[in-house]
């Protein structure tokens, strides 16, 4: 089959044939429609999750998918061949990516029906993103009229953070260079979210619009300890870049280091809230499987939003 793959690590992606997965026990085979890119993508590319993950090559990589299921693994009940399903391949090590015609994915966890009203290029862009970002605004847990600061909000993550956060009632204080960034946001929150350029300086801009401090952040790019100090002492801090509460000494601050996990409950939110309209899945390019490399090289480059890859 056709998938975007690595020989090693790091390298970039490219487009070959590779063998056809196989569904394994508890696993169904998925026909692929679309995926999209993420940072973990990138990160797997570049070579940073040497040591951390197994790899196993020629790795295919991509960890978004939407499509519909084309078998079923032993021991499999609650789907069935036809059904389409999105989600996020969670396996121990890396390889059996969805950026390829086919991706087998276990049942137990990264894998939800697509609802009526959902279109399958947001479905393929919604699970990672959308799961990261939906748990790290859980994190803070934002009420009615708390300022937040997102940091990285121009992001595939940051952008749909940035909705869940305004849904909440809280005050948004969102990072963007003026320009395409700050009007991508400004469309996406409907001129609701406070906007600050982080090519300047940004401790001022937050400052002056907080002089207290941010009830909350969300640290999805940045300087996490610079971030930090933005927040009010006894505020909250969520990081999906790994920062804890030890690389902050001294500071009274909760904080919450982000695993984005996409169980079913999750995926189901995130499908109900993109297709009745509460959530808009920020899809902002689409490419074909054969111009992956050129989406690489956007993604790396600073596009906002999700960029999707479609299959034939």
């Amino acid at each position: 089959m056709r998938a975007v793959a690595l020989d090693a690590v790091p390298a970039a992606p490219q487009v070959t044939e590779v063998d056809e997965p196989r569904p394994g026990t508890g696993e169904v085979l998925v026909l692929v429609a679309t995926s999209s890119l993420n940072g973990f993508d990138a990160a797997t590319a570049a070579g940073h999750l040497q040591g951390m993950m197994e790899h196993t090559f020629p790795l295919v990589i991509g960890k978004d998918f939407a499509g519909t299921i084309a078998e079923l693994g032993e021991g499999v009940t609650e789907f069935a061949v036809g059904d389409e399903v999105f989600g996020v391949v969670m396996k121990p090590s890396l390889g059996a990516g969805s950026l390829g015609e086919y991706v087998s994915v276990p049942t137990a966890v990264g894998l939800a029906r697509i609802p009526a009203g959902l279109e399958a290029t947001e479905a393929g862009a919604l699970g990672l993103a959308g799961t990261a970002a939906l748990n790290a605004v859980d994190a803070v847990a934002p009420t009615d009229g708390e300022t937040v600061l997102i940091c990285g909000a121009t992001g595939g993550v940051g952008a749909i953070a940035v909705q869940y956060a305004l849904a909440r009632g809280a005050r948004v204080i969102a990072t963007a260079r003026p320009g395409a960034e700050a009007d991508f946001v400004n469309d996406l929150s409907g001129g609701k979210a406070v906007l600050v350029d982080y090519t300047g300086d940004l401790a001022a801009q937050v400052k002056e619009l907080a002089p207290e401090g941010v009830a909350a952040a969300l640290h999805l790019a940045g300087d996490g300890s610079a971030i930090a100090d933005l927040v009010a002492d006894g505020g909250r801090l969520a990081s999906t870049l790994g920062l804890s509460a030890e690389a902050l000494p001294g500071r009274n601050l909760t904080v919450v280091p982000v695993m984005a996990y996409p169980d079913h409950a999750t995926l189901d939110r995130l499908a109900a809230d993109a297709a009745t309209g509460v959530l808009r899945v920020p899809v902002t390019a689409t490419y074909p499987l054969e111009r992956a490399p050129q989406a690489f090289a956007d993604f790396v480059s600073g596009a906002v939003g999700k960029l999707a890859i479609t299959l034939p």
